[in-house]
């Protein structure tokens, strides 16, 4: 009950208001009426009742507020999906303009008036030390702030305009990509690649740069210039470990099974592969009565969680791509739909990932940190067998040391562990110079070429293994990128943390018991959302310290260096 004090004239007059605040809050729950006394009393009574109950009832208009906004964004997310996975070619002028309307209605609610006059009232409320609220209220009003700020200083016809390049650049990427032509995409991108430094200039006129701005879309307090440093020292210590694997006698004697070879006719059954992927992804913990798994160009994760995620894969005979694609994609949707429920939790900001980084965390921590350790192929290989039974006879070590092959490659999302970060840092540095203006969109392929050859000694032969294989830019994701690293970092630093706190860990790995480290995360991620204010903070809460790069590297090396024999 509020016992705030109101000076409104002296302090035997501040004292009954304060008594009166106490007693109007109470009226909420039928215990008391206003009192039959002087006509000022009464006055006074009014006064504690309204400010009693006024940050109550504001905050809860807020929040419907809020929620009307998320239900529109979740009809705009489920539209996005069914363009990548269901829509027609012919249909893709009409989705256009969907969704350029449903962007232009959700633009006018997140900047309406009554909005800002609510945000700014409740933060001042905040700002003052107003501890009435629960943690995940300080957050949402926080949070509504944040967005307020942003999506308003950026005008209508950018909001609209975004929507619009996203539909025409994806479908303008698909058949780039289709055709292997980056000219067919390049129009689309050097108009997403405009309006995104528009865009970044006017809702961060602070930002050092550009991308700083496009950054912190993804990741909240995050500057190129501390991840320029971050990438320095991850990829600096991996060099001459890529190098040492590439020299060793392991590598260069290493054959690969002829049953696991794309080679292996037996692959090709694509239904099959779809078949032992759900039921992976249902091992794993993932709820097809609140989801599904479907097919499309790029795996994603998409619908409006937690009660409609929607993952996607793709499949061919390379068939590890596709079931290392679906335990990827389950890690994103483990963390959608475990994510907070309640009164202060649906549809309202606290609820969303705090960040794009430790999403990727869920995903990666799944794939990477579960799905291609040892102890994982202890429980899964049997499955394999019975799905693939050509693979009877390759062992669990086997498949261990298949899905661990250090191989510089072309595609970022088949790209093993050690030379992964690798392509992040080639995205990181070319989105930099596109946003610059030190780059221009005509040279990209080249400079794409040119880099892959020094990083990884890869002469890319067409434009589907080099520039066109990302959807991220044809839908407006600049900047995004640096988020995989960051989640590989952050999903070793929490592997770490779960390992000491849940026992026998990697023995429930190995007897497909996933329960208690779902529920681990859950408990420690999933459900925070965005209740602190930066990554850092959840990292620390969760880990004892921010992200530290540091674990990351030497989780590579120990489990690197072992499998290569390497001193």
């Amino acid at each position: 009950m509020s016992k705030k004090v109101i000076i409104v004239g002296s302090n035997c007059t501040a004292i009954v208001v304060g008594v009166l605040s106490t007693l109007a809050a109470s009226k909420k729950y039928g215990t008391f009426s206003a009192p039959k006394t002087s006509p000022l009393v009464r006055a006074l009574y009014q006064t504690a009742l309204c400010d009693g109950i006024a940050k109550e009832d504001k905050y809860a208009e807020l929040s419907k507020k809020l929620r009307e906004i998320d239900t529109l964004c979740g009809i705009r997310q489920i539209l996005d999906w069914d363009e990548m996975v269901n829509l027609p070619p012919g249909a893709a002028d009409l989705r256009n303009s969907q969704k350029a309307l449903l962007s232009k209605l959700i633009y006018e609610r997140q900047v309406s008036t009554e909005l800002k006059s609510l945000v700014e009232e409740l933060s001042t409320h905040l700002q003052s030390g107003d501890s009435e609220y629960s943690n995940r209220a300080k957050a949402n009003i926080r949070d509504a702030r944040r967005d307020y700020l942003l999506v308003s200083r950026k005008s209508e016809e950018m909001a609209v305009r975004e929507s619009e390049l996203e539909s025409v650049g994806y479908q303008s990427w698909v058949e780039s990509r289709k055709q292997k032509d980056f000219s067919l995409f390049r129009p689309s991108l050097e108009e997403i690649i405009k309006l995104k430094q528009q865009v970044a200039t006017a809702t961060h006129p602070e930002a050092v740069c550009v991308y700083d701005g496009c950054l912190d879309s993804f990741e909240r307090g995050m500057t190129s210039a501390r991840l320029t440093q971050i990438f320095a020292g991850v990829t600096g210590h991996l060099a001459p470990l890529i190098a040492a694997i590439a020299a060793s006698p392991e590598s260069s004697s290493y054959v690969i099974p002829a049953t696991l070879s794309e080679a292996a006719t037996e692959w090709a059954d694509l239904q099959r592969q779809q078949q032992l992927c759900s039921e992976v992804a249902q091992q794993l913990g993932f709820d097809s009565s609140f989801g599904r798994l479907d097919v499309s160009v790029h795996p994603f994760t998409g619908g409006v969680g937690p009660c409609d995620v929607r993952i996607t894969s793709r499949y061919s005979p390379r068939w590890l791509e596709g079931l290392a694609g679906v335990v990827h994609e389950t890690g994103h949707a483990l963390y959608e739909q475990g994510r907070c429920r309640g009164s202060d939790c649906d549809g309202l900001p606290v609820s969303r990932p705090l960040s794009m980084g430790l999403h990727e965390s869920q995903s990666l921590f799944w794939e990477r940190m579960v799905f291609q350790s040892r102890e994982m192929w202890t429980w899964l290989t049997p499955l394999i067998h019975k799905h693939f039974p050509h693979t009877k006879h390759v062992s669990a070590d086997q498949f261990y040391r298949f899905v661990n092959a250090v191989q510089p490659g072309f595609i970022r999302v088949d790209a093993d562990e050690v030379t992964y970060p690798q392509h992040v840092a080639l995205r990181f540095e070319l989105e930099q110079r596109l946003l610059a203006g030190s780059l221009a969109v005509k040279d990209l392929p080249e400079a794409w070429n040119s880099r892959m050859q020094q990083l990884l000694g890869l002469t890319v032969a067409s434009d589907d293994q080099g520039v066109l294989q990302d959807i991220h830019w044809s839908i407006g994701l600049v900047g995004y990128f640096p988020s995989y690293s960051l989640g590989a970092m952050a999903a070793a630093q929490l592997f770490e943390a779960a390992e000491k706190a849940i026992p026998d860990m990697r023995g429930k790995i190995s007897r497909g018991e996933f329960g208690e480290i779902r529920q681990w995360l859950r408990t420690n991620v999933h459900e925070v959302g965005s209740l602190y204010d930066n990554p850092d903070e959840l990292m620390t809460a969760v880990t004892g310290k921010p992200l530290d790069p540091a674990i990351y590297v030497a989780y590579l090396e120990k489990k690197y260096k072992e499998l290569y024999q390497l001193k």
